[in-house]
C-alpha cells in the first residue's frame, strides 16, 4: 500500500503564522519554527513567498495572500508588495506599461515611497529612459520606438490648455458615486495618504478627479487628513 508525502510540520506551522499576521518579519518566523534563517527559507520557497518593496524588503507574505490592485501592489499598513517583486523590477513594469510614462511624483504616488535613488540608477543601467516634457521629467521604456509613443502621448497630454479660474471661488463638482467609491478604496489602501497624494495616484490610473474633488470626499466622510510628512520614516525608505 502507498502511501503520499507526508505533511511538513514546520509548513503548516508556517501557514498557521501568515494566516494569523499576513506580514511577518524574519525573527519571529524563525522562532516560530524553532530553526535557522536557512531553513525558513526553504520553508519559504516551498511555499512561496514574497519580501516587501518598502522596509528594505524586511516584511514577507505568501503568494497567495496578497489582493493586488491594478498596477499589481498590495499594502498591508505601511509595508508594501508587488507582484513583480522588488522596487526596481516594480518601477520598469509600470514605467513601461504606462501609455504616457510616469514622471517621478506619479510614481511616488503609486508606489506610496521614495523613489528618486531607484529610478536614477535605472536610467544609469539603461533599464529606463528619461525626456523631459513641459518642464517635468518622464521616465519613459527603454526600447527608442516605445519611448517615442509614449512620449507624443505625454506632450499631447501637456499642450491641453488648463481650465480657465473662475472668477469667483465655487465648490468643485461632486464626483459621482464610482468615482467616489475609488476614491474611499484608495483610502484604504494607503491610510497615511493626504487627497493630493490620493488624487494624484487615481489620475495615474487613469481615474479623473481633482485635489478639491477628493478634498471633499474626505470633507463629506470626515476622512482625517494627514500630510504626506506625517507618514513613518520607515515609508521614506
Amino acid at each position: 500500500m502507498t502511501h503520499g508525502p507526508q505533511p511538513d510540520p514546520r509548513a503548516q506551522r508556517t501557514e498557521r503564522l501568515f494566516r494569523r499576521r499576513l506580514v511577518v518579519q524574519l525573527k519571529p518566523l524563525e522562532r516560530a519554527l524553532r530553526t535557522s534563517t536557512r531553513t525558513v527559507f526553504r520553508v519559504l520557497d516551498r511555499l512561496g513567498y514574497l519580501s516587501s518593496y518598502s522596509h528594505a524588503g524586511a516584511y514577507y507574505t505568501l503568494r497567495q495572500i496578497p489582493t493586488f490592485d491594478a498596477h499589481g501592489l498590495w499594502f498591508h499598513g505601511e509595508v508594501r508588495f508587488s507582484r513583480h517583486g522588488t522596487l526596481r523590477a516594480t518601477v520598469v513594469v509600470l514605467v513601461g506599461e504606462a501609455p504616457a510614462g510616469h514622471t517621478h511624483e506619479e510614481l511616488e504616488a503609486i508606489l506610496g515611497l521614495r523613489v528618486h535613488d531607484t529610478l536614477r540608477s535605472l536610467v544609469a543601467a539603461r533599464a529606463l529612459g528619461r525626456e523631459r516634457v513641459a518642464a517635468v521629467y518622464v521616465y519613459v521604456h527603454p526600447d527608442a520606438d516605445r519611448a517615442a509613443a509614449q512620449l507624443e502621448r505625454r506632450r499631447r497630454m501637456a499642450q491641453v490648455p488648463p481650465a480657465p479660474a473662475p472668477v469667483q471661488e465655487e465648490p468643485p463638482a461632486a464626483l459621482d458615486l464610482p468615482r467616489v467609491v475609488e476614491v474611499l478604496v484608495a483610502v484604504i489602501r494607503v491610510p497615511t495618504a493626504d487627497a493630493a497624494t490620493i488624487a494624484t495616484r487615481l489620475r495615474a490610473g487613469g481615474v479623473a478627479v481633482t485635489d478639491e474633488q477628493v478634498e471633499a470626499v474626505f470633507a463629506q466622510y470626515t476622512l482625517q487628513k494627514k500630510t504626506a510628512r506625517s507618514r513613518s520614516p520607515r515609508s521614506r525608505r
